[in-house]
This record gives C-alpha cells, structure tokens and sequence, in this order.
C-alpha cells in the first residue's frame, strides 16, 4: 500500500493499539532512499501525539569494525549485506520485542567518524514502538530473510536510481572527499549496494515513494 508519513502514523499507532505489546516497524531502501531522515520523521510525528511512545534502533550500528573488515579484505566494500553483525542485530531486536528488561542499550553508528558507538542510546521498557531502519531489512536472502518475523509492520523505501546517484554524491562531497573519490565509492560500493537491495527485497505493507 502506497501511504504518506502521516498515513503511516496512523497506521502504526492503530496496530500498536491492537496489539497492546511493543511493536517494531521496519524501515527499508537502497543506500540514499531517504531511510534516516524519513524514520525520523515518522518519530517526531509519533512522539508528538504520545511523547516517548517511539525510540529508534538503526541496523548501521550494527556495521564491523574498519579494523575487522579489513582483515576480512572487505573494507572497501563497508556497506555490503555481508559487513554486518545480522545476529547481533537480531539478537537486539529481540530482546526489545520481549520488552522484559528496564532498558536496552543499542549501538549508533557515526557517520562521521565511520564507526559504530556501542552502547549510545537507552531504549527503555516505556517505549511501545521500536522503528528501525536499514538497506537489507527486506532482503530474501539468508541471514536478513530470518529478520522478518521479529516485525510488525514493514515500509519500502523506492528512490529512482538517478535520484539515488545525486544524492549519494552529494553525501560524499559533504564529507569534504576529492571528486575521484566521491566516483570510487558511489560506483564501485553504494550503487552495487543500492541496486541490491532494489533487485532482492522482498515486499512490504507500506511503500513510500521518493
């Protein structure tokens, strides 16, 4: 079902009622979709209405180390479905979904840094709704394919390709990166990457289109 934000909300907040437990929604699109800026959208229109109703968990802080994935020979690559810790991830996801701790701490990964901060945001009991957002949240393939029951509710992100390129050029230039630079990572990484999720993501109760 195509919907807006504000449909969105809606619907979320309807199956939360119905459910009366923690609900998780998640939140997936090829690199450059708009992901983040839409989750975060989606929780300040939720938390208007309930303050605290809503927390967000981001699958990027889930990413191996630069140290790790260079052992691996994968660094240039950071950003593959397979330079991430998905069990870890899952295994998040899951105590959220049982809800039987005070607060669970996650981890957040800083863009400017490239490194995820383990531990950077408390999610406590309180909060009924987790968004969580990533690329390969609705991938058919295994591990990420395992991810799919611990949701409630899953959205789509579609992003035409060339608005894509634009906008991940545009996110390597703000880093201050050297024009030949900005060409090696988006062509050889975020497209790859991009292209991916479009071609093996399963489908989804919402769908918004950018």
């Amino acid at each position: 079902m195509d919907a807006s934000l504000d449909a969105l909300a809606d619907a979320v907040l309807k199956n939360f009622a119905l459910a009366q437990r923690r609900t998780i929604v998640a939140m997936a699109g090829p690199p450059g979709s708009g992901k983040s800026t839409s989750v975060e959208a989606l929780n300040d229109l939720l938390n208007a209405g309930s303050r605290g109703i809503a927390s967000i968990l981001p699958m990027d802080g889930y990413h191996y180390d630069d140290g790790l994935l260079k052992e691996l020979g994968r660094l240039e690559r950071k950003g593959a479905p397979d330079t991430f810790d998905v069990g870890g991830y899952a295994s998040t996801l899951r105590r959220l979904r049982s809800n039987d701790e005070a607060q669970v701490t996650v981890p957040v990964f800083d863009r400017a840094l490239e490194i995820s901060r383990g531990s950077a945001r408390m999610i406590p009991r309180e909060v009924g709704i987790i968004l969580t957002e990533g690329n390969y949240l609705l991938l058919s393939h295994e591990p990420w394919s395992l991810l799919r029951p611990l949701f409630d509710l899953t959205v789509k992100i579609e992003t035409p390709i060339d608005i894509l390129r634009n906008r991940l050029d545009a996110r390597w230039r703000e880093f201050g990166l050297p024009e030949n630079e900005v060409r090696r990572k988006v062509d050889s990484n975020d497209l790859p990457n991009a292209r991916f999720v479009i071609d093996n993501s399963g489908p989804a109760d919402f769908v918004i289109r950018t």
